[in-house]
């Protein structure tokens, strides 16, 4: 196993401006937004800040905090990003329809050969499903919420990609990935993200410290043969990168590499990182 720094870039649609005293500027399309980020222990560049969205209370991923819009800012608006258009918009949980700091996944995921299977658990907005099949790729993309799905096939139709190899489910994570267990279903890749605390559409419950262990061992049986990969990343948990390394190293039966670390974005301001999630690799020789 081996430690690796993830950090996603700025790009043209998006930008992690300034950062500190618990809370973060970005550069989301033609605004600017701010929102908590415990993680940013540290003084911001600029001592004031300004922004058409802000976002207070709820720190993690338990909701309970609220938005302060300007009049001006649209309900959504589009941006794009790894080559895919999405939309982007305020959410009652502090996101902004997209994970900017999964672009490294992104970049594997464009690398893989067209016409590999790739299951995406826990997909939410769908945005490495669609760069997935931009890049030829088959996609089951699974997520328990129809409004995350509908969200998906939104950002799908913005990107032209209507017609894409894309199967849109709504279903419980570990129920489908049993379910395919048992069909004998492979894949050459699997993503998957799950939450902290997550619920199913007919009431299935997920935690993470319970679940993940299980799912994760269904998950390494839909590999096939010829798989090429496996990522799984966590946000908003008190849980040590390391953790999920040793705990994909154990599950995975075959030849591989296995990477764990953190994942971040580059400040503009003063270049330095920002953390903001972890996340395990497994990768074929």
């Amino acid at each position: 196993m081996s430690f690796e720094a993830l950090v996603a870039e700025p790009t043209p649609d998006h930008a992690l401006l300034d950062s500190g005293h618990g809370r973060k500027l970005e550069r989301c399309g033609p605004f600017r937004v701010i929102r908590p980020e415990p993680q940013a222990l540290w003084a911001p560049a600029a001592p004031a800040w300004a922004a058409d969205a802000t976002f207070t209370g709820g720190a993690d991923e338990e909701g309970g905090g609220r938005w302060t819009l300007s009049p001006t800012l649209p309900a959504r608006w589009p941006i794009e990003q790894a080559g895919v258009a999405l939309w982007a918009m305020p959410t009652p949980f502090r996101h902004l329809g997209f994970f900017p700091e999964m672009a490294p996944h992104w970049a594997r995921l464009s690398a893989l050969p067209p016409g590999a299977r790739l299951l995406n658990l826990f997909g939410y907005t769908g945005v490495a499903s669609l760069v997935a099949a931009r890049a030829g790729l088959e996609v089951v993309h699974v997520d328990a919420s129809r409004k995350a799905i509908g969200y998906a096939r939104a950002n799908a139709a913005l990107s032209g990609l209507e017609a894409a190899p894309i199967r849109w489910i709504v279903d419980d994570a570990r129920a489908f990935a049993a379910r395919e267990r048992r069909r004998g279903r492979t894949y050459q890749a699997i993503l998957l993200d799950p939450p902290k605390h997550g619920r199913g559409p007919k009431g299935e419950t997920f935690d993470l410290f319970t679940d993940l262990a299980p799912l994760l061992g269904d998950c390494i049986a839909l590999l096939a043969r010829d798989a090429r990969l496996l990522i799984l990343t966590c946000y908003a948990v008190r849980l040590a990168p390391s953790a999920l390394g040793t705990l994909l190293a154990a599950a995975a039966p075959r030849a591989g590499t296995v990477s764990w670390g953190e994942m971040g974005l580059r400040e503009v301001a003063r270049g330095l990182v920002l953390p903001t999630a972890i996340f395990a690799r497994w990768e074929a020789c």
